[in-house]
């Protein structure tokens, strides 16, 4: 769904079969987009993928266990997370509106930041005192402003901008996931709230 596309609220069990297909091996967001299309439902698609496994045509795909999905679900809720679907209203504009936007994206935190306009602030790791202090001033402008820092909270800029743009709005991104955040001395950053949403 792109930018200006109309938008719903899944239910729970629809999300469950978003979190299921998505989570199948060899299935990305093209593919995933294109199977919703050809079948309606992620529900849909997910009984269909035996019968095209079965034609052997494209990559091969391995359908992922509802036990796990359902692990992640649970283990989510207790991070006091959720899932935002690509078709929903909450789901990030900016990122919705990339080529193959990813379907789901799990949240925590105040995800009224997500419609807000944002700025990235990335850099260097081993960051020098003059870069640091650059990223502070330049990230408590930028929230003053009205725009939500978003960092990958690493170590160094990254996680200099989060700290210094959380009274104002601050987005951490996690690439391994809200259960396995890196680096660990970020972990306090992710609880900061209430206007983290990592």
């Amino acid at each position: 769904m792109k930018q200006g596309a109309e938008s719903r609220r899944l239910r729970e069990e629809q999300k469950l079969d978003w979190l299921h297909l998505i989570r199948c091996e060899n299935i990305g967001p093209r593919t995933f987009s294109a199977l919703i299309q050809r079948y309606g439902d992620a529900g849909a698609a997910l009984r269909a993928l035996p019968g095209l496994i079965a034609q052997g045509k494209g990559r091969p795909v391995v359908i992922a266990s509802r036990e796990a999905v359902l692990r992640e679900w649970e283990q989510a809720e207790r991070l006091g997370a959720r899932l935002i679907a690509r078709c929903e209203p909450d789901y990030p504009p900016s990122l919705r509106a990339i080529d193959s936007p990813p379907p789901l994206i799990f949240v925590r935190g105040d995800v009224a930041l997500l419609q807000k306009p944002m700025v990235a602030l990335v850099g260097s790791r081993n960051a020098s005192a003059a870069g640091l202090a650059m990223t502070e001033r330049l990230a408590r402008g930028l929230g003053a402003a009205g725009y939500v820092v978003v960092s990958g909270l690493a170590r160094g800029i990254d996680a200099c901008a989060h700290r210094a743009s959380l009274a104002t709005g601050a987005v951490g991104v996690l690439a391994g996931g809200l259960d396995k955040p890196y680096p660990p001395e970020n972990v306090v950053l992710c609880d900061r709230w209430p206007n983290a949403a990592p």
